[in-house]
């Protein structure tokens, strides 16, 4: 079927001309050609699911094939610009980097419809995947480059879709033209030469997007809330952090295989989790520390630290003494003493400042906070309050400083119902408490994007950049 497979190498992601020096460059096996090779990223691509048949993805970073739901993706190209005849062409896609591969990569098929929309596709409109087979790929691994021959449907100029199905469960994830250096391309030879050979024994890496760390707090229950911010997940790479009350209403095994597993569960390997009063109703919260294992950092401590990039995560535990002088706040300084990161962010589940209704203002908190302010730390995300809540940068007790100040979000917003808001605080500058989502920090070198990401079917949006301290 004409399909390779080829670790990451240093092509651009953008629709550029690749001269066949800069392609010898790159592939150090390439023969000497005359071909000219041409390099085009999608005009569009998304993908469509049988369970939510109404939702459009095509703002997603990834598209996904799948079978269990049964997930399809769509991919077009418009080909410009070329004088000679095509030699070869290739789609080349790339795995994402926060999953663990799958058994089936997907078939490869050409479509006849040119004219569907990114942003207007779902499962209801999709379009037919009716072509010819352009080819099939079996295992593939993460983060990992793949190549489909395609050239029977990329003849010369024109507008092309390609569609992309599984019949297995395990689905494939694929980095989307959304995800920047490492979107899909199309690999296009002309001329009369040689095409380059698409196989390299050797390569550089081509630089990959910023880190996403992306979650929400107050999570699985009997409801569907947990549902719509899984599905939200599937379309977002990167690392998955939670604010606490995981699984609902006692965080008891059966709670997380209940709930949790069969929504959040799926993004379990990428989870860097945190616990909340409702993990703690089970005794030393053996639920929450069995089911997340390794990844909820040393057993039945609660508290750990990680690295994204420029970045340095810290987890923290509202459920255990966060006194001055306790084994918590003594850790914290030591680790955040530690770090060689610029830009530092952490979470956990009591917030330390919230308008809600429910919960009061959490002053317990207060010298994780006071630790954090002392080390030039840049975002604290908790939970809690089941809502959404975004504050301007403050020092420990919560006045308005924009030279060292810390932006505290309340992101309860997981799945669980609801709550009012009550006495707006000071600096409260974002409040939702209607809709469902999660929040994703895109983390810069030196500065972070965040956004608040609405389930299917809502329009609130809550979005900015700040530069790190």
């Amino acid at each position: 079927m004409g399909i390779r497979r080829f670790q990451r190498s240093a092509m651009a992601g953008g629709a550029v001309a690749l001269t066949t020096a800069a392609v010898a460059a790159l592939l150090t096996t390439a023969p000497t050609a005359t071909a000219a090779t041409n390099t085009f990223t999608p005009i569009a691509d998304t993908y469509v699911q049988d369970s939510t048949p109404s939702t459009n993805y095509g703002t997603s970073t990834q598209f996904v094939v799948d079978n269990s739901p049964v997930r399809q993706s769509f991919l077009k190209f418009t080909v410009s610009g070329l004088t000679e005849p095509v030699t070869s062409a290739k789609l080349r896609i790339r795995t994402i980097s926060g999953n663990n591969g799958s058994s089936n990569g997907g078939t490869y098929r050409a479509m006849t419809n040119t004219t569907w929309s990114e942003t207007g596709t779902t499962w209801n409109n999709k379009p037919a995947i009716n072509g010819a087979t352009l080819g099939s790929l079996g295992s593939v691994t993460k983060d990992t480059w793949y190549e489909i021959d395609v050239t029977s449907l990329v003849t010369g100029n024109g507008t092309f879709s390609i569609g992309a199905t599984s019949t297995s469960s395990d689905g494939a994830y694929y980095d989307s033209r959304e995800s920047g250096a490492d979107a899909p391309q199309l690999v296009i030879s002309t001329g009369s030469g040689p095409s380059p050979s698409p196989t390299p024994t050797s390569s550089t890496p081509p630089p990959s997007g910023d880190p996403v760390l992306v979650g929400a707090g107050d999570i699985a229950t009997s409801g569907s809330g947990d549902t719509a911010t899984a599905n939200l997940l599937d379309g977002i790479s990167g690392t998955v952090f939670t604010a606490g009350d995981n699984a609902y209403p006692d965080g008891t095994a059966s709670n997380f295989t209940t709930y949790y597993e069969p929504t959040w569960g799926r993004h379990k390997a990428r989870t860097r989790p945190s616990p909340g009063n409702h993990d703690y109703h089970t005794s030393g919260a053996t639920g929450y520390y069995n089911y997340f294992g390794a990844n909820a950092g040393p057993s039945g401590r609660g508290y750990y630290s990680y690295d994204l990039g420029n970045w340095h995560v810290v987890s923290l535990n509202s459920e255990v003494s966060m006194s001055v002088g306790s084994a918590q706040e003594q850790w914290l300084r030591s680790d955040l003493t530690a770090s060689t990161k610029p830009c530092t962010i952490a979470y956990w589940h009591k917030p330390r400042f919230t308008s809600g209704a429910n919960h009061a203002p959490n002053t317990s908190t207060g010298p994780l906070v006071q630790a954090l302010y002392d080390n030039n730390a840049e975002v604290i995300a908790t939970g809690h309050n089941h809502q959404y809540e975004r504050f301007a940068p403050m020092n420990p007790s919560g006045q308005l400083d924009t030279a060292r100040g810390i932006r505290h979000f309340v992101a309860g917003m997981g799945g669980a119902s609801h709550y009012s808001f009550g006495t707006i605080l000071p600096n409260s500058q974002a409040r939702n408490s209607d809709t469902y989502g999660v929040l994703k920090f895109t983390l810069h070198a030196n500065s972070y994007d965040w956004q608040f990401v609405p389930e299917a079917g809502k329009t609130y949006s809550d979005s900015g950049t700040t530069t790190c301290h």
